[in-house]
């Protein structure tokens, strides 16, 4: 795993703190790691504003993750935590990082959400990936050339804290064990006994052994009208279309 460096891959996971692509799409990842995909990992913040932990133990945990999960890079922007805006400067830095890495699929933040930021951060990285595409916008790359234009095939959105209805769900049967060892990389923000060095940190709406059972069990709900035992939601934008009954089987 390369950090902060980025390279061609097939996906694209965009997360605007660290840990969003753990808790909502890993288990996809993992599933399209095992077919062989090529997964990059792209933070927007540092999660500087985080109850518990801080920017610099978020950002080896963050690190820990990518190693684990087997993402090709993690690369971090640094927007500010929180107080970040919609900017000509913040879509073109999303923009340069999708043009360097070339990904068919970018995945993002849920549409709406209970933290502000995840919507904010999802309207964001879709009119990055749409201004990515047009010929007249331009950026540079890590070695300071023009970019080649480049738009994502899809731009899909997981599903984060709200039970937002899914237009798809992906099967993570497989990977649900996998999927909660790579939450637990984040020993900083999550209930972890066998961490003391953090058992005197403010106490927070996702560290307690409760929000860890409520994730596995929001992915048996996602999972279980599907016809899996647990699954990941996402939400989309635009018009899905198929070729024939049978790809929808």
């Amino acid at each position: 795993m390369i950090l902060n460096q980025l390279t061609k891959v097939d996906i694209l996971a965009v997360g605007v703190h660290p840990d969003d692509v753990e808790l909502s799409c890993s288990g996809t990842l993992l599933h399209h790691i095992k077919m062989g995909k090529t997964v990059g990992l792209l933070d927007l913040t540092r999660g500087e504003l985080g109850t518990r932990g801080s920017a610099e133990i978020r950002d080896a945990e963050a690190r820990s993750a990518a190693e684990i999960m087997g993402a090709k890079f993690r690369k971090n922007l640094e927007f500010a935590d929180g107080f970040f805006e919609y900017t000509k400067e913040n879509v073109l830095k999303i923009a340069a990082a999708v043009r360097s890495c070339q990904p068919e699929i970018v995945l993002a933040n849920a549409l709406s959400d209970r933290h502000p930021d995840h919507g904010r951060a999802a309207k964001l990285v879709a009119e990055a990936c749409f201004y990515s595409g047009l010929q007249k916008i331009i950026t540079y790359g890590e070695d300071g050339a023009i970019q080649d234009r480049w738009r994502p095939a899809a731009v899909y959105h997981y599903i984060q804290d709200h039970n937002l209805e899914p237009d798809f769900v992906v099967d993570i049967t497989p990977y649900i064990d996998r999927k909660m060892e790579l939450i637990l990389a984040f020993r900083s923000q999550f209930y972890a006994p066998d961490a003391p060095e953090y058992s005197n940190e403010l106490q927070s709406p996702i560290s307690g052994q409760d929000f860890l059972q409520f994730l596995k069990a929001k992915a048996a709900t996602y999972g279980r009208p599907a016809g899996f035992e647990f699954g990941e939601g996402f939400n989309v934008n635009r018009t899905i279309g198929v070729r024939s009954f049978f790809d929808l089987c």
